[in-house]
């Protein structure tokens, strides 16, 4: 498995393994009330990627639990496919091929760093995939303006601070940025670059051939 750690609760949101089974989450932002003592989200990343079972199985078994969890999306899949589930809605689904964009609302729902996000990477995926390329897109610290701004309860001032793909706040922001590529060939690129108050600290790059790569 490689994937970051969550030094506090000891899981991770996003990572890989050597056989290309891939997962990420998010927590949702919404006006429910987040519950101090609910698992850790981070946790399901991490036992999806431990067990690699097919995505489908993962998210029928995790279905029975998930509202053990505050309101989280999770993303998991292989090379050759993807799912997406939300315990706001208790459901899950194939993703199909093409560019799609997930914030802390559900996929594809049209927030502004939604929307400029999957923009900007549909513009990079016309020449040639370049890491760095991605890594600028998560990088974007403009923010909305407030009248595409949703209203999930915080207030308009923490709403325009959360709005641009990377969140530079006073108290809270982004602290990693991660890109992960597969190529027809079976090789599997990860990139991550850590951040210590908006300044970049270190990027970790990592490249291997997937264990029985599918052939195309």
């Amino acid at each position: 498995m490689l994937a970051g750690r969550d030094q506090k609760a000891g899981g991770t949101w996003a990572g890989v393994t050597r056989q290309g089974h891939w997962a990420a989450v998010t927590n949702v932002r919404d006006q429910r009330p987040r519950r101090e003592n609910a698992p850790s989200r981070g946790h399901l990343v991490a036992e999806y990627l431990r067990d690699e079972p097919s995505p489908e199985a993962y998210l029928r078994t995790l279905q029975s639990r998930a509202n053990d969890f505050n309101g989280f999306n999770l993303l998991v899949g292989t090379p050759t496919e993807a799912y997406y589930f939300s315990n706001r809605d208790d459901s899950f689904r194939s993703v199909p091929p093409g560019i799609h964009g997930l914030s802390n609302a559900q996929l594809d729902d049209p927030w502004p760093k939604v929307q400029r996000g999957t923009a900007r990477m549909e513009a990079v995926l016309k020449n040639e995939v370049d890491p760095d390329r991605l890594l600028a897109i998560l990088n974007d610290r403009e923010p909305a303006p407030d009248d595409a701004l949703p209203d999930t309860g915080v207030g308009l001032e923490a709403e325009r601070m959360l709005s641009p793909p990377f969140i530079d706040g006073e108290s809270y922001g982004t602290r990693s940025s991660t890109v992960i590529l597969m190529d027809r060939s079976g090789t599997l690129t990860f990139v991550e670059r850590t951040f210590e108050r908006g300044t970049p600290t270190k990027t970790n790059r990592f490249t291997f051939e997937i264990e029985n790569a599918p052939t195309t």
